[in-house]
């Protein structure tokens, strides 16, 4: 098995919004606000080959929306999916498996591209690949509540359903198995309805694709639960039994989000569990 970090781009969002209820005087000591309260994040993927498998975790953002729409999330960066997966030497023709942890934008807009712009037609942009996600989050990411309704976007999400393409992971329970060798599912439902985060399991290591769950080392304290969770006390209880889990046992926390650090571990200390180390992915492999 292989692992890469997979590069899609940066963009920014609203300091307060990924912090909730916490004070920018605090938050702003970990992610710094432009003068606008805008913070950079990254959107990382992972990469992993696996035999004859090649397996992508979340896709980014894409580049098929509007000049307006883009003009939002203020873009930047000189990275890209295409780009990042070959400068490992793979096309998206290579990839196999895409798992989508959820269906906000920011993590499957690179899933769908524009087949033909004229007439509207759009492709699945990885065509040898199945898309995975579950029944319970496919519902409600198509059915949307008036909450998360923004970030589902049916061009993102319902040409994936037309090709073909789809299948569903089977939840049963919080921690589920995968159709895949040496990956299993955690399920956390605080920031939207069954979100996935992958838990792999890589040699002595385990390394967890965090997602939404934990968007950066800034939140790591429990009550940092960003704005967007519809369920912001059920995250509370999920960041804490992951975090207690991850201190235990030495899990690298890889972070789809943070815009200065790609991977952390974790400690218990006097107040809670908190920061220990980061690093980047390549130099624990």
């Amino acid at each position: 098995m292989n692992l890469y970090s997979i590069e899609t781009g940066n963009f920014k969002l609203d300091g307060g919004a990924m912090f909730g209820v916490v004070p920018k005087s605090i938050w702003q000591r970990t992610n710094p606000a432009d003068n606008n309260n805008l913070c950079d994040w990254a959107m990382r993927s992972l990469l992993i080959e696996d035999g004859d498998r090649l397996i992508l975790i979340d896709t980014g953002i894409g580049d098929k929306q509007s000049d307006k729409f883009f003009s939002y999330y203020f873009l930047h960066g000189e990275d890209s999916l295409t780009g990042s997966l070959n400068k490992f030497g793979f096309s998206p023709d290579d990839v196999t498996d895409v798992i989508l942890t959820h269906l906000h934008f920011d993590h499957c807009g690179g899933s769908v591209m524009w087949k033909n712009r004229e007439t509207g037609l759009l492709e699945p942009a990885f065509k040898n690949a199945i898309f995975w996600s579950n029944e319970n989050h496919w519902k409600a990411a198509t059915q949307p509540n008036n909450r998360e309704k923004a970030s589902f976007l049916a061009e993102n999400i319902l040409p994936i359903e037309e090709s073909g393409q789809l299948k569903h992971i089977t939840r049963e329970g919080q921690i589920s198995t995968s159709p895949f060798n040496n990956i299993s599912i955690f399920f956390a439902d605080g920031h939207t309805e069954s979100q996935m985060v992958p838990v792999i399991k890589y040699k002595d290591k385990t390394i967890v694709f965090m997602a939404d769950l934990l968007p950066s080392t800034g939140h790591i304290p429990l009550p940092y639960v960003m704005g967007y969770d519809t369920r912001p006390l059920l995250t509370l209880d999920e960041k804490e039994h992951f975090l207690n889990s991850a201190a235990d046992q030495e899990y690298i926390l890889f972070l789809e989000h943070d815009y200065y650090s790609e991977c952390c571990t974790v400690q218990h200390t006097e107040k809670g569990v908190r920061l220990k180390d980061t690093f980047k992915l390549s130099e624990v492999l």
